[in-house]
């Protein structure tokens, strides 16, 4: 019973022991708020758009399953090696591109950086995003060790990955560190380097590696909402106005506030004039666009240092345009002669329908056939992926006939100075010519708005009568007659 119960102790021994060790490293990562970046390198959101260059261990490869000591900078890798990698179809983040490395043979950096002006007596977080690619279980483990050190070489602080370890599907993982600068600010170097060698294995994808401040917790909310983003319609007679709140720990000895705004999705931020206090009441917003706020915090000993700025989680209000529309021109229709109307609709992401549904084709359709027994007027509706709503309309007069008017006075009096036939629309293709008591033309138009102001080639024609032939495309209809100029 002695040696069973030894035996069951000892089992359990073992199994804790393989946990541990089998047990991923935990990264040293900032659990507060940051301050803007020192270094951010994001790799851009296309093939090779990075300006990042790895050291000289690596030589850069267009192809997207890169060999061993090579590297590429892509948004998506698929079917290498026989399948031997997985396929990854995004960056962490979901928008843009990675560094992919298939390790050289010889251990070495990843990446090295030389930073300065940094704020003193500072936590700042050192991290970078990491996916082993490998999907095969017995292949060679990346190893990485992130380091801060001095240029002469000395590490101030470092920390390791261990083996980073195949998974079953693409995953994402951030490691990093957490490093307090001196106070005599130095400049530091940054250094991520890969212990193992290369071979059938340590093939990984880097994204979003940073260096930025690290602070006590800043929280900031839009007051009676739980979100921290608000999509709005633009109207023509409202306004949008917000009331944000922020609170920050005890971190804080002699804080300085501000909040900042932001108009170009998070690149650049801007003082808010007099914002310096807990709550900001934002002015009214109307015009479309995307307007980003947060609050920052900086000790007033290092308020000339805006390194040393660390900053609240972003509070978004986007003002979303409405859709452009236009349902065409109005139109004449020759009854029981369907005609084939002209919409357009653009926005983010639109549909679109029209109405009412009778006597059209296909209410979803930008360029629906009609054929109404009356006069009737179409309303052209389009609604944005944000529930942005537009419409125009586009009015129908049915006709039985095309009437011909016989005389106009081209006298400059503004009443009946042009000659024009109402009811022939540009869509029936109609070609109109008109001639002077000599058979010579003087005027012709096709496919277009009929509209004669009595003069050739700006010449004032005499009064008389003239001859006019409308002939059709696709008709074999003619209309003849004559239209008297009047002076």
């Amino acid at each position: 019973m002695g040696v069973l119960k030894r035996f069951c102790h000892f089992k359990y021994l073992l199994i804790l022991v393989i946990a541990i060790v089998s047990s991923p490293v935990q990264a040293q990562l900032c659990n507060g708020s940051f301050g803007d970046p020192v270094v951010d390198i994001t790799f851009g959101s296309g093939s090779g758009s990075s300006p990042y260059v790895p050291t000289a261990s690596y030589t850069y490869t267009y192809s997207t399953c890169p060999n061993d000591g090579y590297y590429t900078i892509t948004p998506s890798t698929s079917n290498c090696f026989g399948n031997t990698w997985h396929n990854v179809l995004s960056d962490h983040t979901g928008g843009g591109s990675f560094l992919l490395v298939n390790a050289s043979y010889q251990p070495g950096d990843f990446f090295l950086t030389t930073v300065a002006d940094l704020c003193p007596n500072t936590t700042y977080e050192f991290a970078a995003w990491v996916m082993n690619v490998m999907n095969v279980f017995n292949s060679i483990l990346p190893n990485l060790t992130f380091s801060v050190e001095t240029p002469g070489g000395t590490v101030l602080n470092s920390f390791s990955t261990g083996d980073i370890p195949v998974t079953s599907a693409p995953q994402w993982n951030q490691y990093g560190l957490i490093f307090t600068t001196p106070v005599n600010n130095p400049v530091i170097v940054l250094r991520i380097t890969n212990h193992a060698p290369g071979g059938v294995g340590n093939d990984l994808a880097l994204d979003d590696i940073t260096f930025r401040p690290c602070g006590s917790k800043i929280t900031a909310n839009i007051s009676g909402l739980n979100t921290d983003t608000v999509n709005v319609c633009e109207t023509d007679d409202k306004s949008y106005s917000y009331t944000f709140n922020a609170t920050t720990t005890s971190g804080y000895i002699s804080p300085l506030y501000q909040w900042q705004l932001s108009t170009d999705n998070g690149i650049t931020w801007t003082d808010i004039p007099g914002a310096v206090s807990q709550s900001y009441q934002t002015p009214g917003l109307h015009t479309t666009g995307n307007y980003w706020y947060r609050f920052t915090v900086i000790e007033a000993s290092v308020a000339n240092i805006s390194s040393c700025k660390i900053a609240s989680g972003v509070l978004k209000l986007n003002i979303h345009p409405k859709p452009e529309v236009n349902a065409g021109p109005d139109r004449i229709m020759l009854i029981n002669k369907p005609i084939t109307l002209s919409g357009m609709a653009n926005g983010e992401q639109v549909t679109y329908t029209w109405s009412p549904d009778q006597f059209i084709s296909d209410i979803h359709q930008l360029n629906p056939t009609v054929s109404p027994p009356a006069d009737i007027t179409y309303t052209l509706t389009a609604t944005s992926s944000w529930g942005c709503m537009n419409a125009d309309m586009a009015n129908i007069k049915v006709v039985s006939g095309i009437f011909v008017p016989t005389a106009f006075t081209p006298n400059g009096d503004g009443k009946n100075d042009r000659w024009e036939i109402p009811y022939l629309d540009p869509s029936f293709g109609g070609t109109v010519n008109v001639f002077n008591r000599w058979g010579q033309l003087v005027y012709h138009v096709s496919s277009a708005v009929v509209s004669w102001d009595g003069t050739v080639q700006g010449v004032l024609q005499p009064a008389g009568v003239y001859a006019y032939v409308v002939t059709f495309k696709n008709n074999s209809l003619v209309l003849k007659g004559t239209v008297t100029l009047i002076r």
